[in-house]
């Protein structure tokens, strides 16, 4: 059955080498680097035979997959294994490519010792296969998350896409609030604090700058420990109750916190 199993990149570097017979010797690794990777004519068969050994191949992005074996084997069997296998890595880390192989060869491994025994096939089924290796794959970042972060980095916009239009400009916003208390058997309370948030719903055209007011004034607190300054009590009307002292505040990252401060 199957002697031996490689992964090498574009260059020939072999990523992955697991040999299970003995009859599979290490020249085999150089031999089809420079046969198959490195020849001067491009191979288009899948299956090339050297000095008596067989070398079944396929291609994923710039990742070589190659079985090799001594013996007069189903090739049909062998193609469908190698398919296979590289389902069962795109299921547990992805896309196919060197880092992820890098980052992931311990797993491989794993997966190769469960799908292969002696050379012989075992099951494929990825969902069985979860269930005994349970070890989670890493991925590495993709085009669209290195963006984004790219985006946070320098300052552009991301959490908008540019060109949106809306027939009607409408704007929903929504005030949610939630209140703790806990009381002794006397009526004491022993603890209460208001947790709340403001959820906005946006269906505005292009990329607008919007202002919201809030009637009561705010003090925000610096520090647990540091009691809040309070504002001097102003002449008008609308502004005779006590501040609001707030604790902690989060906001969207498309909030402008410099004018909120100044204002």
């Amino acid at each position: 059955m199957i002697g031996g199993l490689f992964m090498y990149n574009h260059k020939g570097e072999v990523l992955i080498s697991r040999v299970f017979r003995d009859d599979i010797g290490r020249n085999a690794v150089d031999a089809f680097r420079v046969n198959v990777i490195h020849a001067r004519q491009q191979v288009r068969s899948p299956v090339t035979n050297i000095a008596r050994t067989s070398f079944f191949h396929i291609k994923r992005a710039n990742i070589w997959v190659a079985a090799v074996t001594k013996q007069n084997v189903n090739a049909a069997m062998v193609f469908e294994f190698l398919h296979k296998m590289v389902e069962v890595m795109q299921a547990y880390f992805g896309k196919i490519s060197e880092d992820n192989i890098k980052n992931n060869f311990v797993l491989i491994y794993e997966i190769l010792d469960e799908i292969l025994d002696y050379g012989y096939p075992q099951n494929t089924d990825t969902g069985i296969l979860k269930t005994f290796i349970t070890q989670q794959g890493v991925k590495s970042q993709s085009k669209e998350e290195t963006a984004q972060i790219t985006s946070q980095v320098t300052g552009q916009i991301g959490w908008r896409r540019e060109g949106i239009k809306y027939r009607r400009n409408e704007l929903f916003l929504d005030v949610l609030e939630s209140v703790n208390l806990l009381m002794s058997p006397q009526g004491q309370v022993l603890s209460s604090h208001v947790a709340g948030r403001i959820v906005m719903k946006s269906y505005l055209s292009g990329m607008p700058e919007c202002k919201f007011g809030i009637n009561d004034k705010m003090v925000v607190k610096a520090s647990s420990t540091k009691k809040p300054e309070m504002p001097k009590k102003s002449k008008k009307k609308g502004n005779q109750g006590p501040p609001i002292a707030i604790d902690d505040l989060t906001f969207h990252q498309c909030v402008k916190l410099t004018k909120f401060d100044s204002k």
